[in-house]
C-alpha cells in the first residue's frame, strides 16, 4: 500500500517539473531565451551566486549551534558539506536531502540519526517562521497595492462578503479541530503543536541569540540574491521592493512544487510579475537565469561534497 504511494510522491513532482519546463519554454523562443542569457551582465548574476553562498555557509554553521546541547562538537566543513549535497540529492527526490544530511552527520560525526534529523526539522520550523514574517511584512507593506488588485477584479462588497465567510469557516475549523480526534484533526495538532514547540525551544538554547542572528542573516541573502539578480537585466534594473517579495515568496513556494523548482520556479516569477504588469519574456528569462545559475552552483559543490566528503575524514581520522 505504501509502495505505490511513495512512488507517486517521486514520480508525481517529475512529471509535473518536465510538464511546466516544456510549458515555460513553449512561452518563450528557445533564440530569445538565449539571447537574454547573453545580454545578461553577470556581474550582479556572480554578486547574486556569491550572496547565495554566504547564506548557505551561515545554514551550515548555525547548525553547529544545535548540535551543541546534544553533546556534540562538529566540525564546520562537515555540515557545510552536508548541506551542499542535501541540496543537490532534493533535486533526485523531494525532500530527501533532509534524511540523506542526517545520514552524512551519522556517518561522519557518530551523531545519532533521529537526533540529527531532529535539529533539521527544528531548523525547517525557523525557516517556516521566516518565510511566514516575508509574507507578512510584504502583506503590511503593499496592503494597499493587494486590497486595490482584488477591488479591481471583484465587487468590495463581494470582497467584505468573502472575507467575513472565510473568518467564519477558520472560526468553525477551529473549533472543530480543538474538539475533534479524527486524523486529519491530530495532523494539524501535531503540525502546530511542534511548529510552536520547535520555536519556544529556540529561546532555550545556550546561543540562541546567535541562532536567530544567523537565520535573519539566511533568509536576508535569500532577498537580497533575488532582487541583485534583477539588476542583471535592464528591463528589470527599476523592478519595486513589492514585486521583489512577493516574487521570492512564489518563488519559494515553487521549490516544493517539484524538485528543486525546476520548471515550477519560472513561471512562479512570471506569475508574480504580472501583477505589476511586467512583460512576460524578460519576467521568465529572469527566472530560468536565476534558477539555473543557483542550480549549477548546488550541482557542482554539492557534487564535490558528496565526493570530498569521505577524502576529508579519512585525513582526519589518520591525523
Amino acid at each position: 500500500m505504501n509502495k505505490p504511494k511513495s512512488i507517486l510522491k517521486i514520480v508525481l513532482p517529475l512529471l509535473l517539473g518536465v510538464g511546466l519546463v516544456w510549458y515555460s519554454l513553449s512561452k518563450i523562443s528557445i533564440p530569445v531565451l538565449v539571447q537574454y542569457f547573453k545580454d545578461a551582465d553577470y556581474s550582479w548574476i556572480i554578486f547574486g551566486v556569491f550572496l547565495g553562498v554566504l547564506s548557505h555557509v551561515s545554514r551550515a554553521y548555525r547548525w553547529l549551534y544545535m548540535a551543541e546541547p546534544l553533546g556534540f562538537k562538529p566540525k564546520f566543513a562537515n555540515s557545510l558539506m552536508a548541506v551542499y549535497a542535501a541540496y543537490l540529492i532534493n533535486f533526485t527526490i523531494p525532500r530527501a536531502g533532509e534524511i540523506a544530511r542526517a545520514s552524512i552527520l551519522t556517518n561522519y560525526e557518530n551523531i545519532p540519526f533521529d537526533k540529527g534529523f531532529g535539529t533539521i526539522v527544528a531548523e525547517r520550523i525557523a525557516d517556516t517562521l521566516m518565510l511566514l514574517l516575508i509574507i507578512a511584512i510584504a502583506f503590511i507593506l503593499e496592503f494597499e497595492f493587494i486590497y486595490e488588485f482584488f477591488a479591481s477584479k471583484f465587487n468590495p462588497s463581494t470582497l467584505l462578503i468573502a472575507g467575513s465567510a472565510l473568518l467564519l469557516l477558520a472560526l468553525i475549523l477551529f473549533l472543530f479541530i480543538k474538539k475533534s480526534n479524527s486524523q486529519f484533526a491530530l495532523k494539524v495538532k501535531g503540525f502546530v503543536f511542534g511548529l510552536t514547540e520547535g520555536a519556544l525551544s529556540i529561546f532555550k538554547m545556550k546561543n540562541k541569540w546567535a541562532f536567530i542572528g544567523h537565520t535573519f542573516f539566511i533568509w536576508l541573502m535569500y532577498v537580497l540574491m533575488f532582487y541583485v539578480t534583477t539588476y542583471a537585466l535592464p528591463e528589470l534594473q527599476h523592478i519595486s521592493i513589492a514585486a521583489v517579495l512577493i516574487g521570492f515568496i512564489l518563488a519559494s513556494f515553487s521549490i516544493a512544487a517539484t524538485n528543486g523548482g525546476i520548471g515550477s520556479y519560472p513561471e512562479a516569477i512570471v506569475i508574480a510579475f504580472s501583477l505589476f504588469a511586467m512583460a512576460e519574456d524578460p519576467s521568465r528569462a529572469f527566472g530560468w537565469i536565476i534558477w539555473s545559475t543557483q542550480t549549477l552552483v548546488i550541482i557542482m559543490l554539492g557534487g564535490l561534497s558528496l565526493l570530498y566528503l569521505p577524502i576529508y575524514n579519512r585525513k582526519k581520522t589518520t591525523v
